[in-house]
């Protein structure tokens, strides 16, 4: 990824940090909150552990993690977007918190190596241009059997409800999202990653190349979202 590029997404996401909560609820028909509940309880977190949330953006997932562990599980967020953290940090002030914070980059993560028994990232990996660099990352990151858990938008493979999927995502997402945000271009962009992102089984290649292994995957809600789940054995 250039730094023209990785600015352009920055800066996006910093346009459309304030509108970023209620738009993920009104264009994911509220399903979102789902897809994040599911995707932490597959996560099988222990107490005790140290938890990394990539991307982490306003916190959703950190949060979903708080709900369904304890005190003893520290939780902490990684983000490039300052007013996504900010908004983050707004959410989480409001508990008594063991969310900690912090600006960065995913393919170069301000934490040592073996430190996280679980990472996590949510809508946030079809972003990254060189994903096996950034699963390798990940990798580093966890300690021997820490999991990696990945949600991301992905395109139905049924026919008839692609179909249906492209015309809402062309037409009917770039829409709403450009007036709600007023950045059109952050919900075009939005369009062509989901589209460009591959397929499971591709995806699951890459997540072998950066040595993942136990690599499970499953799509929800007719394939718009699939949740990928893999192993560091060593």
């Amino acid at each position: 990824m250039t730094k023209m590029e990785l600015l352009f997404i920055k800066e996006m996401f910093d346009s459309i940090a304030p509108k970023y909560d209620f738009l993920n609820r009104f264009l994911s028909l509220g399903q979102d909150l789902f897809w994040r509940k599911e995707m932490v309880k597959a996560a099988h977190i222990s107490n005790k552990t140290k938890v990394l949330d990539v991307a982490c953006g306003t916190c959703d997932v950190a949060l979903e993690i708080k709900k369904q562990t304890n005190k003893s599980t520290k939780i902490f967020g990684v983000d490039f977007s300052h007013k996504m953290l900010a908004l983050g940090k707004k959410k989480i002030h409001c508990y008594d918190s063991n969310i900690y914070l912090t600006a960065g980059n995913a393919l170069n993560l301000p934490f040592k190596n073996n430190l996280f028994n679980t990472i996590l990232i949510a809508f946030g990996i079809r972003n990254i241009i060189n994903r096996k660099k950034v699963l390798i990352e990940f990798y580093n990151s966890l300690k021997i059997d820490g999991k990696i858990i990945i949600l991301e938008l992905t395109s139905p493979e049924h026919i008839f409800l692609k179909k249906l999927y492209m015309v809402y995502f062309k037409k009917i997402l770039p829409f709403f999202g450009g007036i709600f945000s007023k950045n059109h271009k952050a919900y075009q962009y939005l369009q062509s990653s989901v589209i460009k992102f591959p397929e499971a089984h591709s995806f699951v290649d890459i997540m072998k190349q950066a040595e993942f292994s136990k690599i499970k995957w499953k799509n929800m809600t007719f394939g718009i979202v699939t949740l990928f789940v893999g192993t560091k054995t060593r």
